[in-house]
């Protein structure tokens, strides 16, 4: 696991989660919850959702009134791989794929189209605690 690009990626303010959603037993709830109680920007992606916890949910990361500094992924593989097909490494530099949302051919094609990409079970909901106490 790279802790120091995992570091650089934390410092980070503007983060998009896409598979968020508002049942809070789904880990795409949690996520958002996390990064907003660490006082990030979280713009929330699901084309089934208005709203999770106030903040308007947007269909797609097109739709984003902002470019995130970081997307973190809590999709199935194949919602991912299409996903970063269509992103810009030039405009979005660092992806963070959740534990599920990933596998080896999607992290290698992520990493080789030029992203800086947090995967290997690392979870941004640990991290960003564990971050907080160093």
């Amino acid at each position: 696991m790279n802790e120091k690009l995992m570091k650089e990626m934390l410092s980070k303010k503007t983060w998009a989660v896409i598979g968020a959603t508002p049942n809070v037993d789904k880990i795409g709830y949690k996520i958002v919850k996390r990064l907003l109680a660490h006082e990030y920007e979280v713009y929330c992606i699901n084309p089934n959702c208005e709203e999770i916890e106030g903040l308007k949910c947007y269909k797609d990361i097109e739709s984003l009134p902002v470019v995130p500094d970081c997307v973190d992924f809590v999709v199935p593989p194949n919602v991912t791989r299409k996903t970063i097909e269509k992103l810009d490494p030039q405009e979005i530099k660092y992806l963070w794929l959740q534990p599920g949302s990933y596998d080896e051919e999607i992290a290698k094609f992520a990493e080789e189209k030029g992203f800086n990409v947090v995967h290997e079970g690392a979870c941004v909901m640990m991290a960003v605690d564990v971050m907080d106490e160093l």
